[in-house]
């Protein structure tokens, strides 16, 4: 009697075990999420616009430290133009937390120069920069969508 259900929970068993050894564990997830973020600030210092707007979100907005908040055609354009110059920045260790297709992701800088008009504006040498962001999984692939850098005198 029990002989036709065990062939039915072995066939569901390889069926999950399949499933679950396609899925990518948290880490490697994590991994990539570093990877994307490291890829997006490599695009800001380079002033590399296209590349900078395909990881961010349609919708991202970006608190600076003084409290401003700045939409993503805003923050591209400030960038594209060179207003906003992002000269170094080299984040210390990223830390990740996942939530499904979200991420939240920390960090605290450890080369961080960014010139506003032409003047320094914030430099991780003289200051603790901290970051923080939301990245979200769309369309299958991760995007920065909230952004919040915060500092000050170390």
């Amino acid at each position: 009697m029990l002989r036709p259900y065990a062939a039915l929970i072995f066939v569901l068993l390889a069926a999950l075990s399949a499933t679950c050894s396609r899925r990518p564990d948290d880490e490697s997830v994590k991994e990539l999420i570093r990877s994307v973020e490291r890829q997006r600030l490599r695009a800001l210092v380079e002033a590399d616009v296209a590349t900078a707007r395909r990881l961010h979100a349609d919708d991202f907005e970006l608190i600076s430290p003084s409290g401003s908040v700045y939409s993503k055609e805003r923050y591209m354009s400030l960038i594209e133009s060179g207003v906003l110059d992002y000269r170094t920045w080299d984040p210390a260790k990223i830390h990740v937390r996942l939530y499904g297709d979200a991420a939240v992701i920390r960090y605290d800088d450890v080369g961080f120069e960014v010139l506003y008009e032409g003047a320094p504006a914030w430099s991780g040498a003289s200051s603790v920069v901290r970051h923080t962001d939301l990245y979200e999984k769309r369309n299958g692939q991760w995007q920065a969508v909230w952004s919040h850098c915060s500092g000050g005198k170390g």
